[in-house]
């Protein structure tokens, strides 16, 4: 690993929140390193700053020490414009009630390059027609988004990100309210993707059995440190046992899953 190839890179990160009256930590000394080319999954138990860590990686909240590189220049210097070509980010959320069908939705992904009319040039045709074809969803672009599955939504939201065009893509648990075979489709077009363009994805999720089966990478976000490496290194250090304080839960090395005691 080296440098070069990293698209995100954490020196002395301390991540959390202010107010007026305090400043509170969640958690410091995050040193991350985020390569081209890497499908990383982001895992920890609920509440513990999962979604904290992402909004300072993606610039939303600024952190409180240390500092966020993307493409070896330092985060909080990108303009909004200049970030939204280089940085893309896909919510769990319901989309508000509109006639978009889903090829505007996928072409929404052009809009840090379209002109202030919002015309498409044909290099932005083509990017949505790319992202169109990489993801597989050439049968849904006339549809309207409430008339589709929530999986198929959450493919076509990856697909406005690619047409984004960006280095990276930061997903905040794509894989929510899906079912089992929605899950695994959904993480195994991402690692498609990293594989054949080269970006960075980076997702978080509470699946970590799949996780484990599915990323490059991982990073383990515990009580007192956050850990990134391969999954079968992570497995080899022990350190899924301590993600959770509870007894009736355990991982199995052996087979590389949680069981229930």
């Amino acid at each position: 690993m080296t440098q070069q190839n990293f698209t995100i890179q954490t020196k002395n990160l301390s991540i959390g929140y202010k107010t007026k009256s305090e400043t509170i930590t969640i958690a410091q000394n995050i040193n991350l390193g985020l390569e081209k080319g890497k499908l990383i999954a982001l895992i920890g138990e609920n509440g513990i700053g999962k979604s904290t860590l992402l909004k300072t990686l993606t610039g939303i909240i600024p952190p409180l020490q240390g500092e966020v590189s993307l493409l070896h220049k330092s985060l909080q210097s990108y303009k909004p414009l200049d970030l939204a070509q280089e940085l893309s980010i896909v919510l769990t959320e319901k989309l508000p009630p509109s006639n978009l069908t889903i090829y505007e939705i996928v072409a929404l992904g052009r809009q840090p390059y379209t002109n202030w009319l919002g015309s498409l040039s044909q290099e932005d045709t083509i990017k949505i027609e790319e992202a169109i074809s990489l993801t597989e969803i050439q049968h849904l672009i006339h549809k309207k988004h409430d008339e589709i599955s929530d999986g198929q939504l959450q493919i076509a939201l990856i697909a406005r990100a690619l047409a984004q065009d960006t280095s990276v893509i930061i997903l905040d648990e794509p894989t929510t309210h899906l079912d089992l075979v929605h899950k695994a489709t959904l993480l195994k077009l991402l690692q498609k993707l990293t594989h054949e363009t080269g970006k960075t994805i980076l997702y978080s999720t509470h699946d970590i059995d799949l996780a484990i089966q599915m990323s490059d990478e991982m990073i383990v976000f515990t009580p007192t440190q956050i850990v990134q490496n391969q999954p079968c290194n992570l497995i080899q250090t022990g350190i899924f046992n301590t993600l959770f304080d509870n007894e009736h839960l355990t991982f199995d090395a052996t087979i590389g899953k949680f069981k229930i005691k």
